[in-house]
């Protein structure tokens, strides 16, 4: 049996997991400024009426699997247990008369609740 050899040729670069619209990335680099921390960590957990919430935390440290994603200066840290549901999504920040909210669009949401605080999201699937 031989042994597997490692090529030192360099890899092809990832496309991003999320990317982030300027508004969402103003927002992200001033609640990090504001509050000391280098990167905003987004989640998925189970919750609300449609099943899944998006969550949003200061990344106090990067974890070995975290995806982290820079886009126009900010910092963003993907949770790994939510790549898949998260892979193509574009995150953005709207302020309106009556509130203020990161606000994702995901080609993976398949549902959401009337309130807009959950939605339905399958795994993203592999390419053809």
């Amino acid at each position: 049996m031989s042994e597997l050899q490692t090529s030192a040729r360099p890899r092809r670069p990832r496309p991003a997991v999320v990317t982030l619209t300027e508004a969402a990335a103003a927002r992200v680099r001033e609640l990090c400024e504001a509050h000391g921390h280098a990167a905003l960590r987004v989640g998925v957990k189970n919750g609300g009426c449609a099943g899944q919430e998006y969550t949003f935390a200061f990344a106090e440290e990067i974890q070995p699997f975290d995806e982290v994603v820079t886009d126009k200066g900010a910092t963003v840290v993907v949770d790994p247990k939510a790549i898949l549901f998260l892979i193509g999504a574009e995150i953005d920040f709207e302020t309106t008369k009556l509130a203020s909210k990161f606000v994702f669009r995901n080609p993976n949401e398949t549902d959401a609740c009337g309130c807009g605080e959950s939605v339905t999201i399958v795994p993203a699937k592999a390419a053809d």
